[in-house]
């Protein structure tokens, strides 16, 4: 992995698919420089610089945007302001969850990334999925297809939103053939920020919601529905096609067998890659807990131990070998254990090849042809794809 920060782990875990989804190093390169000085310094003077030089290059952005629309250039106008959508949800990262600044930049980065989609007229439909006393924010991609399509549902992780999959994977999975409904379920994205809705260990519930809604559309094969996760989703997905018989295919984005240890590890101070500056809050925020000790209960009941064997349909269980943060022997159990799926398949990415790291963070253009190759695969797609 490109180390921005080689004495920052989150920071470069942070700045390295930045530049995959913006499409340039330099423009992004202008926030990273000025705080790089800065990378081995105390969390919180550090984590403040971050959050006013990434606020100070997503204003710049938002400004050049609104320059060309006025202009009548909006398809420039949205490259720009996709970009500064980015921008903006990079400056909300490593805010605690208590600043009200957090709330508000994050409201300006998915309002930007929001325009961006509208004024490129891509094919994105925006849709909120009811679920308990709130909704799980959705983007639904479409493919260029005539008929009812494959779809793949994606749900994030510890720590990602969902326009952190648009348009890097959607993409792949489009041009095969399949759409793509990205969602934010609870424990991320706009679910936690917006709804309240925390995260728990039965995520086969709020699943549900998503494969009940695809059913609905008319343009939705709703025999080939599938399930992706990345990262503590490499734990989501798979728990979730255990219980949830209509999923045709899961594919686990980063494999994650037992997310205890790992958070446990966290709360005793030992956790060497941390993927946010303070995992322990965030875990608390994410799982709806007030103390830490609560929120390790919730962490230790997510495990597939005894729950992996329950999947019957596809799964694609993919890792790299030089993850940091989870150790590839997950993605070997997950892959021993799923001994009555129907076609289970396990991909370790090495450092000679890459995407290496954690959930492919060096290199996520080979994740997404390796899902969408296997997904249309699955689904009996052209693997030439769609004109």
């Amino acid at each position: 992995m490109f180390e921005y920060f080689p004495d920052n782990y989150a920071w470069s875990l942070t700045a390295a698919p930045l530049f995959d989804e913006v499409g340039t190093i330099s423009e992004p390169e202008e926030a990273l420089r000025e705080v790089r000085h800065l990378a081995g310094a105390d969390k919180a003077v550090a984590n403040e610089a971050w959050h006013e030089s990434f606020i100070k290059l997503a204003e710049k952005l938002e400004r050049l945007g609104s320059i060309d629309l006025n202009e009548g250039h909006p398809l420039t106008a949205a490259r720009k302001l996709h970009r500064s959508g980015l921008y903006f949800l990079r400056a909300e990262r490593f805010l605690h969850h208590d600043d009200s600044r957090k709330l508000r930049t994050y409201l300006r980065g998915i309002k930007n990334f929001r325009m961006a989609r509208e004024l490129a007229k891509e094919p994105v439909e925006y849709i909120d999925v009811p679920y308990k006393e709130g909704a799980i924010p959705c983007i639904f991609v479409k493919s260029n297809v005539r008929d009812p399509a494959p779809t793949m549902i994606h749900i994030q992780g510890f720590d990602s939103v969902k326009e952190f999959q648009h348009p890097l994977i959607s993409n792949e999975y489009n041009k095969r053939g399949m759409h793509m409904l990205i969602a934010d379920q609870p424990g991320a994205g706009g679910a936690l920020r917006l709804h309240g809705l925390a995260t728990d260990h039965e995520t086969e519930h709020c699943v549900k919601a998503l494969v009940d809604y695809a059913e609905t559309r008319k343009d939705v094969d709703s025999e080939k529905i599938g399930l992706s996760g990345n990262s503590l989703g490499g734990y989501y997905a798979p728990r979730a096609a255990a219980f949830e018989k209509r999923l045709k295919c899961c594919i686990a984005w980063g494999a994650l067998y037992d997310f205890g240890p790992i958070f446990e590890s966290a709360t005793k101070k030992v956790l060497t890659a941390p993927s946010v500056p303070d995992v322990v809050t965030h875990g608390m925020w994410v799982t709806g807990q007030k103390t830490a000790e609560d929120a390790l209960k919730v962490a230790k009941r997510m495990t597939l131990k005894g729950i992996v064997q329950k999947i019957t349909c596809p799964i694609l269980i993919a890792h790299g070998e030089n993850d940091r943060q989870v150790p590839v022997s997950d993605a070997e159990r997950t892959y021993e254990e799923a001994i009555n799926s129907s076609q289970r398949k396990l991909k370790i990415f090495t450092l000679e090849e890459g995407g290496a790291e954690h959930c492919q963070v060096d290199n996520r253009q080979l994740i997404g042809d390796v899902m969408s190759d296997w997904a249309a695969e699955i689904f009996g797609l052209d693997p030439a794809g769609i004109n």
